[in-house]
């Protein structure tokens, strides 16, 4: 008894201590979602405008024309806030989130693209000011792809090109402005030189990454991972891929791991080299090196060739530095990396040429070496300089590079890139943008590309956009989707089939469009909507009306591929009935 009277004595005090406000709140009926999502966007139209407007998007989707005045209004508040946080950025030198702000003002339509040039000149000033000379010359070049510089802008970078040696920078700008003014007779000589071969591998370096000792058989040998850099800046910064150096950032590596660069043959010393950025999607890296390079590449007066145009390649095959090469374009165009393409050439390249440069005649950079492929001798691939160009801000900013993800997978067809998936808990399914839907334009851009080449154009609009930035997606039925979009995953499709039924994952993977079976068996039975052109599911000879029953799917997370266990009954084999195994790469190429 007593035990029960102290009880209900304690429990009568926590009553008591309950403030007068949170006994309002728990007596408050609930609010309908309806009021939950607008709170949420009054929230965050003041600190963060931007996800405010992707808010307001979700709203609409989601209740159109339900409190529309309020909605308008909390619009116009939002844009007006990004408006003055791109002002802010402006007073705070901070050009490069200045020229965030605008590119999202201009994908709403409610400012002009121009803006961005302007911020992204200031910036490149700013940083040549600095002595930041890398990042001053893409800023500067970035900015002249938007709108063309002015003689007396793009005269200092010139001139500063030729005092810290960058030939093919300094030819860059002088294509700019040459015939337009007065321009020093010395400056022009120089940047009308050319260099050659043996001046380049100047500028190139061996890249070993210690790994300890690996035992096979029980025996202990040295684990060393052999690359290519070269520089790219006076100041030490040097390029390679990812994969050469990815033992020395990546969080799921468990073991020891030292990078080194070497300038001549075994007996040179090794150098200690940091990776200050990189790009997994597209397995570049930016390594520093205190040291000062004889010869440095332009990462600014790159080219995008045609097939059959000659090119050399410089690296360390087997640790055989400063190896030179020479081979033509075999083939453009090349989908082996998670955004954009890549290009195929002959030039041969073996282990250790990976990370190593790809120039023409001429000097001007073509691309990074990246890989040979074992199966296939004298095949080989390089990812393009403009790529990398497009890059390297991210990389010397920021350190591992962020690109933009929507949550889409594309699947190109004679009307255009047509949506054949949508990742959940992504901006695109937050936007509801409806699966089958033909993109007509990205950021208000329409996209035309040669047959294969659609889905990386697409993918190179949004790749020198931030996370967090507004994107604007046009459908071909007319309607416009306004949405921020969010980092992108390592792997887009394992993040996604870790949230997502293997009934619609079928579609990302494989290519196999499916739609519930019009049987009566209780067992998991569906019918093939469609069969993506070009994918597994097509290979495999599945066809539209095909009877498919799912056994399994199994997703090897480590290995990076997912294998789809079915029956099914092919029509086009009168409905015989066999079991199949399909196997799929979980790091696409199609995703946006």
């Amino acid at each position: 008894m007593t035990l029960i009277k102290y009880t209900v004595i304690a429990a009568l005090s926590l009553t008591a201590c309950i403030s007068p406000s949170v006994k309002e709140e728990r007596l408050a009926p609930w609010k309908p979602t309806v009021e939950f999502r607008l709170d949420n966007i009054k929230e965050a139209v003041s600190e963060e405008p931007i996800k405010a407007i992707h808010l307001i998007g979700m709203f609409e989707a989601c209740y159109p024309g339900e409190k529309a005045e309020e909605i308008a209004a909390l619009k116009e508040v939002a844009v007006e806030n990004t408006k003055t946080l791109k002002e802010k950025a402006v007073l705070e030198k901070r050009f490069d989130d200045a020229a965030s702000a605008a590119r999202s003002l201009a994908n709403l339509g409610v400012e002009d693209a121009d803006a961005e040039s302007e911020f992204l000149l200031a910036d490149a000033k700013e940083q040549l000011a600095q002595g930041n000379d890398l990042a001053a010359f893409l800023s500067a070049v970035h900015a002249n792809s938007l709108k063309s510089l002015s003689f007396a802008d793009a005269l200092p970078f010139l001139e500063r090109a030729v005092v810290v040696g960058q030939r093919r920078t300094a030819a860059f700008f002088l294509s700019i402005i040459d015939g337009q003014g007065a321009i020093d007779p010395k400056v022009v000589e120089y940047a009308s030189e050319q260099d050659l071969p043996r001046d380049m591998v100047k500028g190139v370096a061996t890249v070993l990454v210690d790994q300890g000792v690996k035992i096979e058989k029980g025996r202990a040998f040295p684990a060393i991972m052999l690359g290519s850099a070269f520089f790219v800046d006076a100041g030490g910064y040097l390029v390679t891929n990812y994969h050469v150096v990815s033992s020395e950032v990546d969080p799921e590596y468990e073991g020891f791991s030292k990078a080194y660069i070497r300038m001549g043959d075994a007996s040179s010393p090794r150098l200690p080299v940091k990776v200050v950025g990189y790009d997994r999607a597209l397995d570049l890296a930016l390594l520093k090196a205190e040291t000062t390079p004889e010869y440095v590449f332009s990462v600014v007066d790159w080219i995008v060739p045609s097939v059959g145009d000659a090119v050399i390649a410089i690296g360390s095959p087997a640790g055989l530095e400063k190896t030179v090469t020479q081979g033509i374009v075999s083939a453009l165009g090349r989908r082996f990396l998670q955004i954009g393409d890549v290009i195929q050439i002959d030039a041969a390249i073996n282990h250790g040429n990976s990370g190593g440069p790809v120039v023409d005649r001429q000097g001007r950079l073509v691309g990074i070496a990246f890989a040979a492929a074992d199966t296939y001798q004298g095949l080989n691939f390089a990812i393009p300089s403009e790529r990398l160009a497009a890059a390297l801000p991210a990389m010397l900013k920021n350190g591992k590079t962020e690109r933009p993800w929507l949550g889409l997978t594309l699947s190109e067809t004679s009307a255009g890139a047509e949506i054949i998936y949508i990742a959940p808990f992504t901006p695109a399914a937050d936007a509801q943008i409806p699966e089958g839907s033909v993109i007509a334009a990205v950021n208000r851009e329409r996209v035309t590309a040669s047959p294969g080449g659609l889905i990386p154009a697409l993918q190179d609009v949004l790749f020198s956009t931030k996370p967090g930035e507004l994107a604007s997606l046009e459908t071909a039925d007319g309607k416009i989707y306004t949405l921020m979009s969010a980092p992108r995953p390592n792997v887009p499709l394992l993040d996604a089939a870790k949230k997502d039924s293997k009934e619609r994952l079928t579609a990302p993977l494989f290519g196999l469009i499916l739609s519930p079976s019009l049987g009566k068996s209780p067992s998991s039975a569906y019918r093939v909507k469609k069969v993506v052109r070009g994918s597994i599911a097509d290979d495999a000879g599945l066809s539209a009306n095909d009877p498919v029953t799912i056994r399994g799917l199994r997703i090897a997370e480590k290995e990076g591929f997912a294998l789809l266990d079915i029956d099914v009954k092919k029509r086009r084999m009168g409905y015989l009935e066999m079991s199949m195994r399909l196997p799929a790469y979980l790091d696409s190429s199609d995703t946006l």
